[in-house]
């Protein structure tokens, strides 16, 4: 039986929302058409996108958003244009950043900028991290929250003195915004408070919101116009968005709605996990509804542990895992959503000793 179909037979899933079959889901998406007589935009032309779009701008307090077919894409067009209007080419990042870590060079193979790593690869920025770069930088993108640490957020009054200095330098602030619904649940502020005072935001419409994939770019209308220009030209010009706005607009509220509830279930979990200190959660506390956890196991002996534990116990500890630094360990990405939300705590305390139990064993 393949990784899917048992999932599906479990009925104990800790990451993220449940995965409904393509079947489930297009009747969903179907019945929500029917039900506001939603018709199919053109080229990025038609109602119900324009509406999301100008959503998403109100939410994040900028003049203007607009689709584009994937995060990718929008963080190497906005970047690219920030150094263009500046005349300058070098932008400050994470030494994870998504750009460095998942985005395949794109932007050394597409000539698009130069990019500095700066900082701490284990903690978020600090203004200090900018603040010794002497470079004339043309933009810093920030990651909010950071994934590649289990979702830690830079401090608020950090990030406040990291926007009065991308400012001062006249650069070009960006944030890859991927996880900014669980940013604002974390900081415990509204969206537009945390964008404010940044010159684009990307967010994904599939992550912590669940639809099929896509994201938005929001800023100044002008720059959001040349950047839906960009997208064109590189081949983000799908004849219909309709399907990724449906699956992401028919529960976007429900999904920001919920954020606060995701936060509350993953401080539960690290409650549950201080039982078993052969886990180990990073970060020590929650700062977002995502962690990651650190095993004493390589990752053939933890995707075992999984198989095992699903089919004995219909209980799904995790998706993808990879080895850590240290030998003989490994480590996953949890995602605090709809499955642990709606778990009974009891169901999930005995989950983790059984999970622990086996690492032990182990």
């Amino acid at each position: 039986m393949n990784d899917t179909a048992l999932q599906r037979r479990c009925h104990t899933v800790f990451p993220g929302h449940r995965a409904r079959p393509p079947a489930e889901l297009f009747a969903a998406m179907a019945a929500w058409c029917e039900a506001h007589n939603v018709e199919h935009d053109l080229y990025g032309s038609g109602q119900l996108l324009q509406e999301f779009e100008a959503k998403v701008a109100r939410l994040l307090g900028m003049e203007a958003a607009v689709f584009c077919i994937s995060g990718t894409m929008a963080q190497v067009t906005a970047l690219r244009l920030a150094c263009q209007d500046r005349a300058r080419d070098l932008v400050a990042l994470h030494p994870t950043s998504h750009i460095f870590v998942h985005e395949r060079s794109n932007y050394q193979l597409l000539g698009a900028f130069k990019a500095l790593q700066a900082g701490e690869p284990y903690r978020p920025w600090t203004a200090a991290d900018l603040a010794v770069i002497p470079d004339r930088l043309g933009a810093v993108g920030i990651e909010l929250p950071l994934r590649e640490i289990g979702g830690q957020l830079t401090p608020w009054d950090e990030l406040q003195a990291i926007k009065a200095d991308v400012r001062a330098r006249g650069a070009h602030l960006h944030m890859d915004g991927a996880r900014l619904w669980e940013a604002a649940a974390g900081y415990g502020k509204p969206l537009h408070e945390v964008a404010a005072g940044f010159d684009s935001v990307y967010v994904s419409l599939y992550k912590g919101i669940g639809g099929l994939g896509g994201a938005m770019l929001a800023g100044t209308r002008e720059f959001v116009e040349r950047a839906a220009e960009w997208f064109r030209r590189e081949g983000g010009n799908v004849i219909h968005r309709t399907p990724y706005v449906v699956a992401a607009a028919m529960g976007f509220d429900e999904k920001l709605a919920a954020m606060p509830d995701y936060l509350r279930r993953t401080h539960f979990l690290y409650g549950a996990l201080a039982a078993h200190p052969l886990i180990r959660a990073n970060p020590a506390a929650p700062q977002t509804n995502m962690l990651h956890l650190h095993l004493p196991v390589t990752t053939e002996r933890a995707l075992a542990i999984r198989r095992a534990l699903a089919e004995q116990h219909g209980i799904w500890m995790f998706n993808r895992i990879a080895g850590a630094a240290l030998p003989g360990t490994s480590s996953f990405e949890l995602y605090v959503g709809d499955n642990l939300l709606n778990a009974p705590d009891q169901k999930v305390i005995d989950a983790l000793a059984l999970f622990a139990g086996a690492l032990q064993a182990g």
